[in-house]
């Protein structure tokens, strides 16, 4: 099955091109907060998902009988609701996990990324789109954090995924890896300062990779039109 053209912008926004960190630089606080390892980061980004792509659909769906002055108190009422429906479900099924992210779930309900999207494009759009927006930029959140929780990790620690039967069961130990036996570890990755400085790596490889495409994308174009002209002459 193959997506139309908007759903397959509305991906590309979200995953890629308005990522909520590389485009939007939304949600500083919980990413720099929990991404001290690859299953914080995980357990973080998934609850996010669930309440943005929810709070999406369901704005989208009520959009219609949200009166337009009071829109933002009720957004953030919903959204409120939606986030401590997660909090309990994480305090009663991943109990651990839970004590560790603790205050930063209830703080998903000031994430601005949510009440942006809710604003920009839930209370605007029909309900297939909003869902999806809700559920590409969640999983263009979860990538970033899972990525910047792992290279925290592996140089702050020497493992990858640690304590990952935590959050997804005993079956997902597998992917609890030592990558550096023996390591003496680097404190700095560990605290929020490593954060920002592991971040500023990850935004330069996201600039890095824009800058290659387009050259790519440059010289396909030139090259597509030589023929073209050479016909017309």
């Amino acid at each position: 099955m193959f997506l139309s053209e908007t759903y397959r912008k509305i991906a590309s926004d979200g995953i890629w091109n308005n990522n909520i960190v590389f485009g939007q630089n939304l949600a500083l606080c919980p990413l720099l907060a929990v991404t001290g390892t690859a299953t914080n980061g995980l357990g973080m980004g998934l609850a996010t998902l669930v309440v943005i792509t929810a709070s999406n659909g369901l704005i989208s769906l009520t959009r219609h009988l949200i009166p337009n002055e009071i829109r933002i108190p009720i957004f953030v009422l919903l959204i409120a609701t939606l986030v401590t429906l997660v909090d309990i479900i994480m305090n009663a099924w991943a109990h651990e996990l839970y004590k560790v992210l603790g205050l930063f779930i209830a703080l998903i309900v000031t994430n601005c990324a949510l009440l942006g999207r809710a604003e920009a494009f839930a209370s605007k759009q029909p309900v297939k789109e909003s869902l999806w927006d809700g559920l590409m930029m969640g999983i263009g959140f979860t990538i970033v954090l899972v990525a910047l929780g792992a290279a925290r990790e592996i140089s702050a620690t020497g493992t990858l995924f640690a304590n990952a039967s935590l959050l997804l069961g005993e079956s997902f130990r597998f992917l609890e890896v030592t990558v550096i036996p023996n390591y003496k570890g680097f404190l700095l990755m560990a605290l929020p300062p490593g954060g920002f400085i592991m971040l500023a790596f990850l935004i330069v490889g996201k600039r890095l990779i824009d800058q290659k495409i387009a050259l790519i994308k440059a010289a396909t174009a030139t090259t597509s039109t030589i023929p073209t002209l050479a016909t017309e002459e």
